[in-house]
């Protein structure tokens, strides 16, 4: 198989939309990182993304409509707080997860109750999901745990010959995937931090929870795999006062003729005069935006990659820290 990069086109969208009516999964931009889109009315569909993946058969997908798209089809219980949540937030990276009216395969879920949906506010995704116009299941595209995809041609490393179409909108400006809101209760829970962060919730909604995953428990949310988003390269993780310690391994990785570098936040880079720094900026918003472009530079240029945590929290912080954690192991 040939896999084609392309821009937005008449006929680039009328080969996506033939593509998915015949099961195949096409890669397209969004504003948070590339999803890797099948249709998600088809059992076979969505087993083929899992399988190009590589990804557990109990992590369950995210639904993508476009704006018009009558989500009332794929679920029969919408709250009052999460009908605000849309007015407020959407299209943009928020993924509200209702009750499930069956309406998609039953292997989205990953046979879960509930329907994981998002209606991404990137051009290319909107033009994307009009011109199919059914539900695209669309977990990011990359290998399972790997680095997620902010650029075409990261999607193109690792899928290049496993799909037809990458849809290329340039690189995401968000830069980590998008808030999943548990809808189903009284009051609306986060279960994967992101870019529409809890505060702006609770603006909204009046309240909101970040829900806690218990050991064993099956996953709710895509994302709470322990290890993810991670570069093929060593890594180590460390809290901003174990400094010290951190220099230390990267000396001994030095040593013994490796290329070690640091991963942090931009206070913290600039005190590093000597080492090899890749800097994530200093806002929140920022080192959402530089995660994971650095991320897959870091996983080409060095052995070993030492991360160091950002001492603030709250806000799109709390994104940042979930990606880094699981993409460090730490």
């Amino acid at each position: 198989m040939i896999t084609q990069i392309s821009g937005v086109s008449e006929l680039s969208l009328r080969l996506a939309k033939q593509y998915i009516m015949q099961g195949e999964a096409v890669a397209f931009h969004t504003e948070t990182v590339y999803g890797l889109g099948a249709d998600a009315r088809s059992d076979n569909a969505v087993r083929h993304i899992f399988e190009l993946k590589g990804r557990p058969q109990n992590n369950p997908l995210i639904v993508h409509v476009h704006r018009d798209f009558d989500i009332t089809s794929l679920t029969d219980h919408i709250p009052d707080y999460a009908k605000a949540l849309a007015k407020a937030y959407l299209p943009g990276p928020l993924t509200m997860v209702y009750p499930s009216t069956g309406k998609v395969s039953a292997l989205v879920s990953c046979g879960l109750d509930t329907l994981a949906v998002r209606v991404p506010s990137s051009p290319t995704a909107q033009a994307f999901l009009r011109a199919v116009d059914v539900p695209i299941a669309a977990p990011s595209a990359n290998l399972s745990k790997h680095i997620s995809p902010v650029t075409a041609r990261h999607v193109y490393e690792d899928f290049e010959g496993r799909i037809p179409l990458i849809l290329d909108g340039g690189r995401c400006e968000g830069g980590i995937e998008s808030t999943v809101l548990d809808c189903t209760g009284e009051t609306p829970q986060i279960l994967r931090a992101g870019l529409v962060t809890r505060e702006m919730i609770a603006a909204v909604a009046g309240e909101c929870a970040v829900y806690v995953p218990q050991k064993g428990e099956q996953p709710k949310s895509p994302g709470m795999a322990y290890k993810h988003y991670a570069p093929k390269c060593r890594t180590a993780f460390f809290a901003p006062e174990e400094l010290a310690t951190a220099k230390e391994l990267y000396l001994q990785e030095e040593q013994k003729g490796g290329v070690p570098c640091f991963f942090c936040e931009d206070e913290l880079a600039r005190t590093l005069k000597g080492f090899r720094v890749l800097d994530l900026g200093s806002s929140g918003e920022e080192m959402a935006n530089r995660l994971y472009e650095l991320l897959h530079r870091g996983e080409e240029e060095a052995t070993l990659l030492i991360g160091v945590c950002p001492k603030e929290r709250g806000g799109v912080y709390e994104g940042v820290l979930n990606r880094l954690t699981r993409a460090f192991g730490g």
